[in-house]
């Protein structure tokens, strides 16, 4: 059961919260991301360099960037092969989120809010006044889903709670905007000698009045952050440790 709470005062931004039981949030959150990966995995294919909406960007070391119009707005993905890198290896590190500065360079804070099982976490992601405009003084109340496919592959899935059930687990604060993660994920396909293909998914609306123009770019700038992870799963020497500076 699920108890909204009124807005103290009348105002066009605000946004009522629900208290929501931890059982509730378990099956919302299981339910909401049983969807996101099966986009996932669709968007993972081989078959769909080109089809099914989607168009490349950009091919170069090895790096494939495309994007798929989604409504309003674009879902944007980027694929990869790691050499002498496992699927365990890299899910470490895209997993660690104590080293996810060291990745994305405008996020300031990152933290788990809330433990819903063994592969389901509720995670508080925060930018600060020096990000870059679409990301400045923005804040995301995510879900994180991890999974284990029959066949080994590895999937990890990520998107924004509703915004009354994100207002009832943290409040957002008068000097920050929250933003919708709509669509985000990993899928890592074990491949022979130990490495992997790596597909990530993004599909992002920071809230607030910016023209489409800079929303895009910036969604292009958030899968080139693979650059950083690929350097730090492959200086990482062990599956199970998370690496650091």
């Amino acid at each position: 059961m699920s108890t909204p709470s009124p807005c103290p005062s009348p105002s066009p931004t605000c946004i009522r919260s629900w208290s929501i039981s931890e059982d509730s949030l378990k099956r919302y959150v299981s339910y909401a991301s049983e969807s996101c990966i099966q986009e996932l995995l669709s968007a993972s294919e081989s078959s769909l360099e080109i089809n099914n909406g989607w168009k490349v960007l950009a091919f170069e070391n090895g790096i494939e960037i495309s994007k798929r119009r989604s409504g309003h707005s674009h879902v944007f993905r980027s694929r990869w092969i790691l050499q002498s890198v496992s699927p365990e290896q890299f899910i470490t590190v895209a997993n660690a989120i104590d080293a996810a500065k060291q990745w994305d360079s405008d996020l300031v804070e990152a933290k788990y809010i809330k433990d819903l099982g063994e592969n389901l976490s509720i995670i508080h992601l925060k930018f600060g006044d020096a990000s870059k405009p679409l990301f400045k003084k923005r804040d995301f109340v995510v879900y994180e889903r991890r999974e284990t496919m029959d066949d080994g592959t590895l999937v990890v899935a990520v998107a924004s709670l509703p915004k009354e059930i994100a207002a009832g687990l943290l409040p957002k604060k008068s000097n920050s905007i929250r933003g919708l993660l709509l669509q985000s994920g990993w899928v890592v396909e074990k491949l022979h000698h130990d490495s992997c293909i790596v597909t990530y998914v993004v599909q992002l609306d920071p809230a607030g009045w910016l023209p489409r123009f800079f929303v895009n770019r910036h969604n292009t700038k958030l899968v080139m952050i693979i650059e950083n992870l690929k350097k730090l799963a492959q200086a990482c020497p062990m599956n199970d440790e998370i690496c650091e500076e």
